[in-house]
C-alpha cells in the first residue's frame, strides 16, 4: 500500500528528553528544511508544540514551498480560546493556499494548570468535542459572513461576529481538524467529526490495532460515516543509523524518549495493555523525583521492538513497511537530520514508500 511521508521541520530532540535544554533555530532554518524536504519528496512536514509554537513556523515553511502540506503536530487546545485558534488557521491556510492542516490536542491537567495558567474544570474529551465544533462553526461564519453559523454549548460560545472582525471568504475554506489521540475517547471523537486522527508515538503498533483502530471504527458508525478519507497518523519512534553501530547507539537515546513520555500518566494505559503497569508506576515517580537519568534502564529491548521502527538507514523503508503497512494511511517521520545529511537516501526511501 503506498503511504503517505510527512516529515517534522523540527521537534523534540535528545537534548530535551534528557532535560538538558533545546537547540535554537531560525527563520532560515524552517525555510531552508521546508524546501529541502518538498525536494526530496515528502508529502507534508510538521511543527510541534515543544518549546515553540506551533503556529509560527508554518508561515516560513508556506512561504518557501509549494507543493507540501503543513500541519501543527500537535497544537495544545485549551489554553487557546477556538476564535484564537481559528484565526490563526484561517490565515495560515490562505497563506499556504489551502496547504494547512490543524492538529490540536488537549495536553494533561498539570500542564494545563501548573504550565499554561489554564483552568481544567471538567474531562477533557466532551470538551475537545465542542472546541472541534465550535471551530467548524466559527470557519464557516468566516465563509459566510452575511448567514453567521453560531454555536452555544456547555464548554463554548459563539454568537457574535461583527463585519469589522470578520476575515471573509477563502479560496480554500475547508482546514481539515486533526485531534492528538492515545486513549479510546479521542480516537472515537476523531472517527466521529474530525478529518484524522494524529497518534502519539507512545502507542505501540499492537495497542493501536487492538485499541485504537476499533475505537475510530465506533466513532464513524455512531455518525454514520465512513472512513475511506480519514487520515490515520502514525508517528513511531525509531532508532536509525547508517549502521548497526549506530542503530544501537540509536537504541539507546530512543530509552530517554520512551521513559520521557511513559511518565505520563495519561499514557500508562499503553503500558497496562502490555503488562507493563509496575514500569509505569516507577518512570512517573522517577519524573517526580527529578531522576531523568535514571528512567531510560527502564525500557528494554522486547519494549522498544513494540514501539520502534529499528533499521539501518538502507532497510528503513523495508522496516516501516513491516510494522506500519495497512496500518496507517500517513506515517510522520522524524528525519529532519537525516535529510540533510543524506538527501539521496531519503529520497529513495521516500520513493519506496510511495509505491504500492
Amino acid at each position: 500500500m503506498a503511504l503517505r511521508i510527512e516529515a517534522t521541520l523540527f521537534g523534540p530532540d535528545t537534548q530535551q528528553y534528557a532535560a538538558q535544554g533545546q537547540a535554537r533555530i531560525t527563520i532560515e532554518q524552517i525555510a531552508e528544511r521546508a524546501a529541502l524536504l518538498e525536494s526530496i519528496g515528502f508529502d507534508g512536514v510538521t511543527t510541534a508544540e515543544a518549546g515553540h509554537d506551533a503556529f509560527l513556523p508554518i508561515m516560513a515553511a508556506a512561504a518557501s514551498t509549494k507543493r507540501i502540506t503543513m500541519g501543527t503536530n500537535v497544537a495544545v487546545s485549551f489554553p487557546r480560546s477556538p476564535m484564537v485558534t481559528a484565526q490563526m488557521s484561517w490565515d495560515l491556510q490562505h497563506f499556504s493556499g489551502g496547504r494547512f492542516n490543524l492538529g490540536l490536542g488537549t495536553q494533561v491537567k498539570g500542564h494545563n494548570e501548573r504550565r499554561y495558567s489554564t483552568a481544567w474544570p471538567s474531562a477533557p474529551g466532551p470538551r475537545m468535542r465542542e472546541y472541534f465544533l465550535c471551530l467548524r462553526a466559527i470557519f464557516a461564519t468566516f465563509q459566510n459572513p452575511s448567514k453567521p453559523t453560531w454555536f452555544e454549548g456547555e464548554h463554548y460560545r459563539f454568537t457574535l461576529m461583527p463585519p469589522f472582525f470578520n476575515p471573509g471568504p477563502i479560496d480554500h475554506p475547508h482546514v481539515p481538524l486533526y485531534v492528538a489521540a492515545v486513549n479510546p475517547y479521542m480516537a472515537r471523537l476523531s472517527g466521529e467529526i474530525c478529518d484524522g486522527l494524529r497518534l502519539h508515538p507512545i502507542a505501540t503498533f499492537r495497542y493501536t490495532r487492538d485499541v485504537i483502530l476499533p475505537a475510530i471504527e465506533l466513532g464513524a458508525a455512531k455518525a454514520g460515516r465512513t472512513l475511506d478519507h480519514f487520515d490515520f497518523v502514525g508517528a513511531p519512534f525509531m532508532a536509525l543509523g547508517k549502521d548497526e553501530k549506530e542503530v544501537v547507539q540509536a537504541k539507546e537515546k530512543l530509552r530517554r524518549q520512551i521513559s520521557f513520555y511513559g511518565s505520563t500518566r495519561s499514557y500508562h494505559g499503553v503500558f497496562a495493555h502490555h503488562g507493563w503497569d509496575d514500569v509505569g508506576a516507577q518512570l512517573h515517580r522517577l519524573s517526580v523525583e527529578g531522576k531523568w537519568a535514571e528512567m531510560p534502564k527502564l525500557i528494554t529491548d522486547e519494549m522498544l521492538e513494540e514501539w520502534a521502527i529499528i533499521a539501518t538507514l538502507e532497510g528503513l523503508a523495508d522496516a516501516i513497511r513491516a510494522k506500519a503497512d495497512g496500518l496507517y494511511r500517513t506515517v510522520t517521520l522524524v528525519l529532519v537530520d537525516e535529510a540533510r545529511r543524506d538527501p539521496d537516501r531519503m529520497r529513495e526511501a521516500v520513493k519506496r514508500l510511495h509505491a504500492n
